[in-house]
Order: C-alpha cells, then sequence, then structure tokens
C-alpha cells in the first residue's frame, strides 16, 4: 500500500541522491579485502596478528578476510559456518549476516591459533553481548521491534548514513516510512541483492525479484543487509525525532532531510547540477 506516496520511478531515498534514471557510480563501505603481511629482516613475512573487521562489511567481506588472515583456501571460512555453532537469533536462520560484529580480533590466544570456526563464533558472541543487553532490548521493544528488527534497520543506517551524525535521522526515515505503509527505496538494499559494491541504479534494478528490493517489496528485508557497528545500532533504537520521508548528501557534509517530496526534487536536482559540472567533458 502506498499513502501520499509519489511514483516509485520518481522517487529516490538515497543519502546518494540520484533520481531513479540518472546513474553515477557510488561506493560503500568495505570494498577490497586487505590483510597486510609484516616484512623481517630476513625478507620473510609475518602474518598479521589480529583481524579488523571494519563497521559495515558484509558477511561475505568477513568471510575472505578470514580466509587470507588465517591463510586459507578461498572459501573455507563460508564453508565452516555449519560447524561453528553459532548462537544466532531463530529469525537469523543460521544467517550470520549482521551478529559478525566489527572489532579487532586476535588470531592467537593463550598459544593457540585461530581457526574460521572460532573466529565466527567470537564475532557472535560479541554481537550478543552487544545486542541483547538491557539498553537494546528496551530499545527495540519501546519500538514495537525485536532486536533482530533492529540490528536490520542499523545494518540499513550503517550502508546509507554519510556521518555518524545523521544516523539518527536516517533511522527516522525508516521509522517513518514503515509506519506510513511507504516502500523503503533504499539503493544499499538492492546493492546488497545485486552482490555488487559499486551500484549504477536504473529503472531494470529497481524490478529485481530480490526479498531485498526495498522498491518493490514492503516493509524491511529479510535479513540485516551488513555488520552494524554501535553507533548505527544506538540510532535504530533511539531516532532522532522528525518528520523526515527523503534525504539526499548534496555535497559532501551537506546531507539534506526532508519531508517534502517538492523541496527533495530540489535538493535531488542540486545534487545532479554539482555531479554533472564535476564530471569530466567526453
Amino acid at each position: 500500500m502506498y499513502l501520499n506516496t509519489p511514483p516509485r520511478r520518481t522517487i529516490r531515498l538515497t543519502r546518494r541522491g540520484r533520481l531513479a534514471l540518472i546513474a553515477t557510480g557510488a561506493v560503500v563501505a568495505g570494498t577490497a579485502v586487505a590483510v597486510p603481511l609484516l616484512s623481517l629482516e630476513n625478507g620473510e613475512e609475518a602474518r598479521p596478528t589480529s583481524l579488523v573487521i571494519p563497521e559495515g562489511w558484509r558477511a561475505g567481506q568477513v568471510y575472505d578476510a578470514v580466509d587470507k588472515a588465517l591463510a586459507l583456501p578461498a572459501g573455507s571460512t563460508k564453508g565452516a559456518i555449519a560447524k561453528a555453532g553459532l548462537k544466532l537469533p531463530n529469525d537469523a536462520e543460521g544467517n550470520p549476516e549482521g551478529y559478525l560484529f566489527p572489532a579487532t580480533y586476535p588470531l592467537e590466544q593463550g598459544g593457540r591459533k585461530a581457526t574460521p570456526e572460532s573466529l565466527l563464533a567470537y564475532m557472535v558472541e560479541t554481537a550478543d553481548k552487544k545486542f541483547n543487553g538491557a539498553p537494546v532490548a528496551a530499545g527495540a521493544q519501546r519500538n514495537a521491534m525485536n532486536v533482530y528488527q533492529a540490528v536490520t534497520i542499523a545494518s540499513i543506517v550503517q550502508a546509507e548514513a554519510a556521518s555518524k551524525a545523521d544516523m539518527g535521522k536516517v533511522a527516522r526515515v525508516v521509522f517513518n516510512r514503515l509506519e506510513r505503509g511507504m516502500p523503503l527505496q533504499m539503493d544499499s538494499t538492492l546493492n546488497y541483492a545485486l552482490n555488487r559494491s559499486t551500484l549504477r541504479t536504473n529503472a531494470a534494478d529497481t524490478r529485481i525479484d530480490s526479498p531485498y528490493n526495498s522498491y518493490t517489496r514492503m516493509g524491511l528485508p529479510p535479513t540485516p543487509i551488513d555488520n552494524p557497528g554501535e553507533d548505527a545500532m544506538r540510532a535504530a533504537i533511539s531516532p532522532t525525532p522528525g518528520d523526515w520521508l527523503y534525504f539526499v548528501t548534496v555535497k559532501p557534509g551537506d546531507t539534506r532531510f526532508t519531508a517534502d517530496f517538492a523541496e527533495h526534487q530540489r535538493n535531488v536536482a542540486e545534487f545532479n547540477a554539482r555531479h554533472r559540472s564535476a564530471s569530466p567533458a567526453r
């Protein structure tokens, strides 16, 4: 159901602010996975002693990073999920997306080297401690949702917010749209569905058959779309008060939120004008 909602082809609910048929490239948090090696005086290379998981990485990026950090064949960590005994919420149905908590993890403890199973379990245990405490549980309940739904909203906030300061407002846009029966129409969910880190959105993209297509599907995606940090989680359970339905980052440091579609169109037009003037002539 759409309430007071302009046609989907004209709405762009994303900080990148493109109109549906105006495509620009956007780099999403966490692209290439790099695990640095340390050079020793004798020319040998020492493996790293810890693994850093940035906020906003998807599960696939985490798996690749663990494989590289432990010098394992590609796909080893993903294949270890079933036997890792991860203590995930029932709603996750065995999918750890959203619960591979961003932090720094040691690759050896007490003389024992980490394994894919131990690292994944450590990440999920850390997420459980962060997400299942009283503040988060109470915040989720206060907003009429469970913790898993809160993590899902936090993952969208993590992907969409241009800065920490914008996170609460982005979360409020999500809530306002859900409450009004409007589709979320987030590029970040499309990006997840298409499994790519750079996205040129076009009309065909917004029609793909996927439960993560928030242009055609109502409500939240079925799972988180990345692994959010604490700031995004706080925003998800305590969104900034406001009536905003749209937002666009016109330029770095200038994200504009509004409840008025005409105003949003003007902001998007300014964004596109800046983009065209900054693009090299062909």
